[in-house]
């Protein structure tokens, strides 16, 4: 066994997109402008500010909520990885106390579903913390939909986590007990670095769902990219003819930010294919 087959190349994440990969992002782009084309002869034609101008006024609000969206998402991503790999490996325990409860939790957390969820955890967290001394804690509405986000992918990482731990052949478990390894090290020395190549691919396609569901948050008045827009829209006197291009911009939006990592997650599938 080398050492060579646990270092993760990473050359395959930055080589130029192929021809292929950038034609749905311009097709996207086309749609766009036909939306603003025509919204824009609508409002020519009743004497208001364009839809464009009015797009370019509220662009620095609706990108401020989409910096939001990404932090949702770093803050959920990084939850649900560390507790789902602890929630992983106490699936493959060997006593049953320990295995049993995880894998229900990652089952319950699995097929429920994201808005349930979410709902849930906004009305049932609390609007604040009382720490000892008086010392009160609020906690946002946005903190409370992260670790809503957070809760289903971290039952898929959990199963990934198993799935990979499992992946890995017997004959591995078998060379590290004939050279006197114990089960913690032969899990963290030569199984758990292996797993990672193969973690990797489902990992990203997690978060780019996970991603791609903070809109959601919206719901709750949370001030993300998509609420934003709509009281844009509002300001804007709720116009008709804006619906479209400033839906469509917010698909342009997250669909520049997911697509790259779709890409990269295929891949990385096809190079670390087992």
């Amino acid at each position: 066994m080398t050492r060579r087959a646990f270092v993760l190349d990473t050359e395959a994440l930055w080589r130029p997109l192929s021809w292929i990969s950038w034609r749905y992002g311009a097709c996207l782009f086309a749609a766009f402008l036909v939306s603003v084309v025509s919204a824009w002869a609508q409002s020519a034609a009743s004497g208001r500010p364009s839809a464009l101008q009015t797009l370019g006024n509220w662009l620095p609000f609706i990108l401020k909520g989409f910096a939001l969206n990404l932090a949702m998402s770093f803050i959920a991503m990084a939850l649900a990885t560390i507790l789902g790999v602890a929630l992983g490996l106490m699936q493959i325990s060997l006593s049953g106390l320990v295995r049993a409860p995880s894998r229900f939790v990652t089952h319950l957390l699995r097929n429920s579903p994201w808005l349930v969820i979410l709902f849930a955890i906004m009305y049932l967290m609390p609007t604040e913390l009382r720490l000892p001394g008086g010392i009160r804690m609020p906690l946002p509405d946005w903190f409370k939909a992260t670790i809503a986000f957070a809760l289903p992918v971290m039952g898929n990482i959990s199963e990934i986590v198993r799935g990979a731990v499992h992946s890995i052949p017997t004959g591995q478990w078998d060379s590290a007990a004939g050279l006197a390894f114990t089960r913690s090290q032969t899990l963290r020395l030569i199984i758990l670095p292996q797993c990672v190549k193969r973690a990797i691919p489902p990992w990203m396609n997690w978060y780019a769902l996970l991603t791609l569901s903070t809109p959601m948050a919206s719901i709750f008045s949370v001030h993300e990219a998509v609420s934003n827009a709509q009281a844009g829209m509002e300001a804007a006197g709720a116009r008709p003819d804006l619906l479209f291009p400033f839906y469509l911009f917010l698909l342009c939006l997250f669909f520049a930010y997911i697509y790259p990592i779709a890409l990269w997650t295929r891949r990385l599938e096809q190079k670390y294919a087992v």
